[in-house]
């Protein structure tokens, strides 16, 4: 894919254009063609989780999904039919998602800390007709499958003698061709590409459908926003069972001829860990979320070679101006940010053509026709906050997700008159950069103000003794809501009044006076998500229960 060079964003609103095919089948048009066009080119550097580094070029993914596709049609499994895949950082993420574009079957990727009650759930309401899992999954998905009648097909990975009532994963593609021809009426365009569960941080999850134009949507990604070039190697910190994984590492990392690095470790993130493994292979562009950067600068970064490193960058939660600036003393790079959901691919971004602004999630991709629209429905000026929103009239851009399945209700509670309501806030100041506030349900309003979360937790966590901290509203007489901040304090530090009115007063000197915590509980952990997001509304409930 040809990468346009230009020196500013508007020049590259202007010249951004991409032509994606009727029928466009990844694992056909990209990944099979390329396999053809240059076999031995490498595609990724896997480290697993024992060190163990091995490379594979693009033939390997081309032949290796194409026996994991003979093995499943062989089984019945036909365009439509929706798999999902329980799968550590493991090469066989890859070809088994590779493989379901073949057939045209769906892929549903899912977290390996999914229990009984978790799979059960999914597996009915998706109508979901097989699982392939790590073998460490196999209770869970026992405790579920004797409610799950439509369930017939099990391949496990991982153990050298499968559990009973289960295949094993290699035993069956070994037996298999190493070419899959692709049919006559094989799945693209707006075919169902994969279902991602969304993380139920205010209830159920969602089932989010994308189609088959979805990867086409993170050529941004790849080529823009981490900047690659071809024969770059991109370590992106995402675990496969969420969007973040296709985000970055898969589709525009491959189409960008870069190389995807995974490493397969599993447990309790060592951030020294880390920086081995970048500093070792000469990672050239990363991204994780800001937690891993606030990790990783505390680490004394002189042992490691990091010279090789040239471009970062984050997503999935606001980063803090401290992180930021520290980050950049020690590797004299910045950290260029982004923002998405799980129904969309990347929207708004800083590039590398733009000056950085820590804080803001920076401007709209192209393609991306973005608004923020008061409460009615009206446009809002720079400096006045309003909802995201993006404009689905006449056509929706290239990423955005289908639909919710099963429940059209939920998709017209989004979709309506004309634009995506995504439900988060934020504001734009005069130069068009985005300022990301936090969910429309997590807004304070105090005393006529209304306070983002993100803010007030950015300057709790610029305080030494903050690891992690979670902003709410609680009920005020007086104010209507007051701020609380539910605090998780570093090693070597414990709750005292004293720390209470020292982390009021650094917020006050950080952000307006009037954001500061009122109230600050201390607790050992956040109550999240399976995919690590803070589930505030959980905080809300329990404090308004205890009235």
């Amino acid at each position: 894919m040809q990468k346009l060079r230009p020196e500013n964003y508007n020049e590259f609103l202007r010249d951004y254009s991409v032509n994606t095919p009727d029928t466009y089948n990844f694992a056909f048009d990209f990944l099979d063609a390329k396999a053809k066009e240059d076999p031995g080119q490498q595609a990724m550097i896997h480290v697993d989780n024992k060190g163990m580094t091995r490379t594979f070029d693009f033939k390997y993914f081309s032949e290796e999904s194409a026996r994991l596709a003979n093995v499943l049609q062989k089984k019945g499994i036909q365009k439509g039919d929706r798999i999902m895949i329980i799968l550590y950082r493991r090469v066989e993420f890859w070809t088994t998602m590779l493989a379901l574009h073949k057939i045209g079957a769906v892929a549903i990727p899912s977290p390996f800390l999914l229990t009984g009650k978790d799979i059960e759930y999914r597996v009915n309401f998706a109508n979901i007709k097989g699982i392939i899992a790590e073998h460490t999954l196999n209770k869970a998905v026992q405790d579920a499958r004797k409610q799950c009648p439509n369930l017939k097909i099990f391949l496990e990975l991982g153990r050298d003698t499968p559990s009973d009532g289960w295949e094993d994963f290699h035993a069956l593609c070994r037996k298999e061709s190493p070419r899959f021809t692709r049919p006559d009426n094989s799945a693209g365009g707006e075919d169902p590409l994969l279902i991602f569960f969304s993380s139920g941080t205010t209830g159920a999850p969602k089932m989010v459908e994308h189609t088959h134009t979805y990867p086409m949507g993170h050529l941004t990604t790849g080529l823009y926003w981490h900047n690659l070039e071809p024969g770059d190697i991109q370590l992106t910190l995402a675990d496969t069972g969420w969007g973040k994984a296709v985000w970055g590492k898969f589709y525009g990392q491959w189409m960008a001829d870069a190389v995807v690095f995974v490493f397969d470790f599993r447990g309790k993130f060592d951030p020294a860990q880390l920086l081995q493994i970048m500093s070792r292979h000469k990672v050239t562009t990363f991204c994780a979320p800001p937690t891993v950067y606030r990790f990783l600068i505390q680490q004394d970064l002189s042992p490691y070679d990091l010279t090789s490193l040239k471009h970062c960058t984050t997503a999935g939660e606001l980063l803090n101006d401290s992180v930021f600036k520290t980050w950049k003393k020690e590797t004299g790079l910045p950290i260029y940010e982004g923002y998405g959901q799980t129904e969309t691919a990347l929207q708004i971004a800083t590039f590398p053509f733009m000056t950085p602004r820590p804080g803001s999630i920076g401007k709209p991709c192209p393609g991306w026709d973005i608004i923020l629209l008061d409460q009615a429905g009206n446009s809002c000026p720079p400096g006045v906050e309003g909802e995201i929103c993006i404009s689905i009239d006449p056509a929706k851009p290239r990423g955005l997700f289908n639909g919710y399945v099963a429940e059209p209700e939920k998709t017209a509670n989004v979709c309506l008159n004309g634009y995506y309501h995504t439900g988060d806030k934020a504001w734009m100041d005069e130069d068009g950069y985005y300022w990301f506030l936090g969910r429309v349900d997590d807004l304070i309003k105090s005393s006529g103000y209304r306070i983002g979360p993100f803010e007030v937790e950015s300057a709790l966590v610029a305080h030494k003794a903050v690891l992690e901290s979670a902003v709410t509203g609680i009920s005020d007489p007086v104010r209507g809501q007051a701020v609380k901040a539910t605090v998780v304090l570093n090693h070597g530090y414990t709750p005292s009044d004293e720390l209470t009115r020292e982390l009021q007063a650094h917020v006050k000197k950080i952000t307006a006076p009037y954001k500061y915590p009122r109230v600050i509980d201390y607790a050992p952990e956040l109550p999240k998500t399976i995919s690590g997001k803070i589930k505030r509304a959980e905080i809300r409930n329990r404090d308004n229960a205890r009235g």
